[in-house]
């Protein structure tokens, strides 16, 4: 492929600057936003184009406001318990209910608890009233000619009840913008088709779909698109007719079959391509016969972030709305995170408080890693121009979750084990309503946050060469003096995570060293790879003769998945993530999968439900059906002084 076939002229321009070019371009063209007339009692969520004003008074005439009789107020003058007065009906009073109407020559209500009935045509009142007592007037809710609503306010369920009040059955509000959503990629399928090797299901355009449906917009899905020049130009003009807003996703990129940029330049525009942001740099910004247009890239990281930073605004603008700050905390961030100089960076994180003190666990960065998305509890961002941020530093982070769901999180930072998954599960599914975030950051790493008071606890499996026990002493030398308690969690196996059939005919660490077999690793400081460094020692076998040794994965379904993939031939993991991909498993050996924690946490409710949950019989099942899990002493806990 020669050089001058890729898009090689990516800019690098700040999202400020590149959000200011687009809305700029945008705001020259008043066609772009349009009003539509509605009925008032389908304009809930629809923002108002106009202000609106009453047409009729409500009430339009005076009401009763109490079920009981009307009089002249002046008749009444006098009445007392020593000098009760009797009133005759039609003579000095009429029954009224609440809503009828008030005609003259009465001026005022007694309500009926207040009347006492002598007869059919005689009652006794025995306090006078006062003018206009219990009368609605004309107007007291609204009157004719007032305005009801303003321009460019959200229509909540009260402000369709004061227009039809204020005689309002038709209003203008801003149209919903029709945005197209376009995804192209020869290696794409849609998720009912076959999946073959190099194909990948599409699920960015509905991502897109979901959000502008929250927006407000209609969203209008079309097929993917083969990268081919001629059939994506045919679809950019459709698309381009038939919406406000077109979405192109994939292709925006420095390929020889990223098209995009060259189809929006030939049909239109092309204002910006290449942003400052990480994820996300080969956004394009553009116009096509006058309509905004994003190339946004395919990643779903990526994707994610440039729909938030660009067409949701975009969308808030069509509705005459502005855009809303995304509400935030002060979090300490848990390790330290490296940043580009040249780029803005967005950092999923998860979220806990500890002591009063909110907890940052920044989460997989990478662009194509959708299930960063599911998990994080927000969003921090390192402005360019930034190193980074260092582990205990206060940062600012914009919240994807409601602020009272994870002040009742419990926050776990430690080894990765499937357990972890099913006990937030069920931890969730509880009526007390904690839930549980999990960070993998290895048995040494969840030592070290629950030293700096950044978890309530750690799943550990730590083995100690010299007396070959699990945990214990790694409290004791890491946490002295801390009134640490271990909770008993249970014992799993460990071994070889090889392909189906073990082709390679794998079975020890020995093997790990043969010409022909590639190793997948777990990180530094994880209890999976102190095990592995473990039994390499006792063999003296040097790790620099075995290849992948350096190559690190966070989880046991990261290497499992490793493994299944062809990527490597072998990785040290547990039975349950082999079985999990169908993969062979030949055992090492039984560890203890435990959890610590500080003792002062132990009779706090998150805590509690925890270890409630992990003595479940409903999770010790669940366990079961994955395999490679025994229970023994499991919930129990040890104090470790």
């Amino acid at each position: 492929m020669r050089k001058d076939d890729r898009n090689l002229y990516l800019s690098n321009v700040a999202v400020e600057e590149a959000l200011g070019l687009f809305f700029q371009k945008i705001r020259q063209s008043n066609e772009l936003v349009k009003i539509e007339y509605i009925e008032a009692i389908a304009a809930l969520g629809r923002v108002t184009a106009l202000p609106v004003f009453a047409r009729l008074s409500s009430p339009n005439y005076n009401a009763s406001a109490m079920d009981g009789i009307a009089v002249r107020a002046e008749a009444t003058y006098g009445a007392s318990e020593r000098n009760p007065l009797q009133l005759k009906k039609h003579q000095d009073y009429i029954t009224v209910d609440t809503g009828d109407p008030i005609f003259e020559p009465y001026t005022a209500v007694i309500m009926i608890e207040d009347v006492v009935e002598i007869d059919e045509e005689t009652v006794e009142i025995i306090q006078a009233a006062a003018p206009w007592q219990h009368i609605r007037p004309i107007g007291e809710d609204i009157v004719a000619k007032e305005m009801i609503l303003p321009a460019k306010h959200r229509i909540r369920p009260m402000d369709i009840g004061a227009l039809l009040s204020g005689g309002i059955t038709e209003i203008a509000v801003y149209r919903k913008p029709t945005v197209g959503i376009m995804p192209t990629g020869s290696e794409i399928i849609e998720p009912y088709e076959t999946m073959e090797i190099g194909k990948i299901i599409e699920s960015n355009s509905r991502i897109f779909e979901g959000l502008v449906i929250e927006l407000g917009g209609r969203p209008k899905r079309y097929r993917p698109v083969p990268d081919d020049y001629g059939s994506l130009k045919n679809q950019i003009l459709e698309a381009i007719a038939e919406n406000d807003i077109l979405i192109v996703n994939a292709g925006s990129s420095a390929g020889s079959e990223d098209y995009t940029v060259k189809l929006i330049r030939e049909l239109g525009e092309v204002l910006v391509h290449g942003i400052a942001t990480k994820p996300g740099k080969p956004t394009i910004l553009g116009f096509i016969q006058g309509k905004p247009v994003l190339g946004i890239p395919g990643y779903p990281v990526s994707a994610y972030f440039v729909f938030d930073t660009f067409a949701k605004p975009l969308i808030h603008y069509y509705l005459g709305q502005p855009l809303p700050v995304r509400p935030s905390v002060k979090a300490v961030l848990s390790k330290r995170t490296v940043s580009s100089l040249k780029h803005r960076e967005y950092i999923q994180v998860k979220l806990g408080q500890v002591e009063g003190q909110f907890i940052a666990t920044p989460l997989n960065r990478g662009a194509g890693v959708t299930m960063s998305l599911v998990r994080a509890d927000g969003i921090l961002v390192i402005p360019q121009n930034s190193e980074g941020v260092e582990a205990g530093e206060a940062v600012n982070i914009e919240l994807l979750k409601p602020l009272e769901v994870i002040e009742r999180t419990l926050v776990s930072i430690g080894s990765h084990d499937l357990i972890m998954d099913l006990i937030a599960n069920h931890m969730h599914d509880r009526e007390d309503g904690y839930d549980l975030s999990s960070a993998h950051v290895g048995s040494l790493g969840g030592i070290m946050a629950i030293k700096r008071g950044e978890a309530h606890l750690a799943p550990i499996h730590l083995l100690d060469e010299s007396t070959g026990e699990y945990n214990v002493s790694f409290v004791k030398r890491y946490l002295p003096g801390g009134k640490m308690s271990l909770i008993k969690g249970v014992k799993r196996i460990q071994g070889f995570i090889v392909q189906k059939g073990n082709p390679k005919n794998i079975k020890d660490f020995t093997d790990l060293q043969r010409a022909d077999i590639q190793f997948v690793n777990r990180q530094r400081g994880a209890g999976t790879r102190i095990l592995t460094d473990y039994e390499l020692s006792k063999r003296n076998i040097e790790p620099e003769s075995i290849s992948g040794y350096d190559r690190e994965m966070t989880t046991h379904m990261a290497v499992a998945a490793a493994v299944a993939s062809g990527t490597a031939h072998v990785g040290v993991g547990v039975l349950s993530a082999a079985q999990a991909l169908d993969l062979d498993f030949i055992p090492i050996g039984e560890e203890a999968y435990d959890f610590v924690t500080y003792s002062k946490y132990l009779n706090t409710p998150g805590v509690r439900t925890f270890i409630q949950v992990l003595q479940s019989k409903a999770l010790q099942e669940e366990l079961a059906v994955l395999g490679g899990y025994k229970f023994e002493d499991t919930g129990k806990v040890i104090e470790i002084l």
